[in-house]
Formats: structure tokens, sequence, C-alpha cells
């Protein structure tokens, strides 16, 4: 190792700046690589991070020599943690952090004239492609986590968060012009006749089928159409309307409301819940 070493003071000393970088970056990752561990959603996941963490402190430790041998000096660096609002959201910035971080680690090796050191960074260059892989896989294994995320701002798969959401009425996103629901209707059941005078409303079903109806007074439905898979359906304000499952499983669908309707952190299990709630408020 020593002889590596000496090679390595015959090029140019600024790859230790490169190095202090790969340092940096390893530190961040094994920052957010245990609290996702500590969050993840079951121990097959836990158990999985934790490889891919053993790898990245075994680079830290190897890229901490490195430094040490050329420098004399210990690596000064500082972390900011990556905040993240769930353990699927965690996922999704750990695989855009290892994407970016493996075309870093390649670029690093192709620029570099030491033998050794393009080694170094190849094999963390390989080492990021495969954790970006296992976080792009634990992501899509990891359903959407059904809350309210109020008004802070949210990127999220609507046709998975719809499909897996069991209850009437649940509250996504409420902002303070615009509010999200996801809802799922029974077989054989409704929404439930309704107008919303000071509100527009668009429904899409993600899953199943039903019968739409609107009028402009709960007697006068003249509106009627057939709604499935992928359809969306828009309210006007005054309208009176439902939509009742004419299918052979729950329509899954998601509501946007604007102005919001319900409060903040609205969950519904059912749709007596739901009755109940709004004949006390």
């Amino acid at each position: 190792m020593n002889n590596v070493y000496n090679s390595f003071y015959r090029f140019d000393h600024s790859q230790a700046e490169s190095i202090l970088m790969g340092i940096q970056r390893e530190a961040s990752a094994i920052n957010l690589y245990q609290r996702l561990a500590h969050t993840a959603s079951n121990q097959h996941h836990r158990n999985h991070i934790l490889y891919a963490l053993e790898g990245k402190q075994n680079h830290m430790q190897q890229f901490t020599d490195l430094y040490v041998s050329l420098t004399g000096l210990q690596p000064e660096y500082h972390i900011d943690p990556v905040a993240f609002y769930c353990y699927k959201d965690g996922l999704r910035i750990a695989y855009e952090a290892e994407l970016k971080g493996s075309q870093a680690y390649q670029n690093q090796s192709q620029r570099s004239q030491n033998p050794y050191l393009q080694q170094v960074f190849l094999h963390a260059f390989s080492e990021k492609k495969e954790s970006a892989a296992l976080m792009d896989w634990l992501y899509r294994d990891t359903p959407a986590e059904i809350r309210d995320y109020g008004g802070k701002p949210l990127v999220i798969n609507i046709d998975e968060a719809s499909k897996v959401n069991n209850t009437y009425r649940t509250a996504l996103w409420t902002g303070e012009h615009l509010q999200v629901t996801l809802m799922s209707i029974d077989v054989g059941d409704d929404i439930g006749l309704e107008v919303h005078p000071n509100t527009d409303q668009f429904l899409r079903i993600e899953e199943g089928q039903g019968i739409v109806q609107m009028g402009d007074s709960q007697d006068q439905l003249d509106f009627q159409v057939e709604a499935y898979d992928d359809f969306a359906i828009m309210i006007p304000a005054g309208k009176w309307h439902n939509l009742t499952n004419t299918g052979d499983k729950p329509i899954k669908l998601y509501a946007i409301y604007a102005p919001p309707e319900h409060p903040f952190g609205t969950v519904h299990p059912t749709k007596a819940a739901a009755m109940a709630a709004e004949a006390s408020e």
C-alpha cells in the first residue's frame, strides 16, 4: 500500500480535493442510509439498506486513508442531513443522490492519471450504480404513505396512492386554495348526492366504474354518463352530483376541491362516518 501511496505523490496533488469530495459524499450517504434504516417499512428493507450502508462505510474508510496518506491531515467536512418527509421520499432522494454520485466517480476515474486511484473511483462508481438500483427497487416496493401533507411540496404516484387507499375519504393534501382527497366507493354504493355551492370539483377514477349524475337540483339530475378507469369528471360549483359504483370492485379515485372542502387531516373510514362528521359540523 505504501508503494501505491508513494506513486500517488508523483501525480497532481489536486487529487486530494477529489478524495475529500468522495469523503463528503460517502459521509452524507452514511447519514442518509442510517436514517432510512431507522424508518424502513419492514425488516427485509432494513437489511438491504444496512448491507448497502456497510459498503459506504468501507469506501469512507478507504478514501480517508488515502487522504491522510496524501496530506498528512485528517479530513474536515460537514454533513447537512437531507430532510425527507417519509420513508418513500427518503428512498427517492437516496436514488437521485446515488445517480449523481456515480456520475461524479466515473468522471473522477476518467480524469485521474493514477492507476490505483482510477480503480478506487471505478469501484466507488460501481457501488453507487448498485445502490441506485437498490433504492429504485425499494422505492417501487414501498406503498405510498397516505396522510395529509398540508401545504408542503409533494410529489406522489397518485395512481398508486388512490389504489392503496381503502377509506371512504382521506385528505392527501390540503392547501390554502386547493385540496386533494382519496376516495374508495364500495360495490353498489355511491358517494352520496351532494352539492358544493362555492367549490369546483375534479374527480379521476383510477380503478372501477360507475354512473355519474349531475343537475341543478336534487330531483333534476338530467346529466348522466358512465365513467371507467382513467375517466375524469368535472363538477361545477352549485351542481348537485353523485357517483354510483356499478362495477364488481370498489371505485378508487382522487378528488380535487378548489377551494378546500374538508378540514385538514380529514379521514372518513366509511361513508357513514363521513355523513356523521358532516352532520355535526
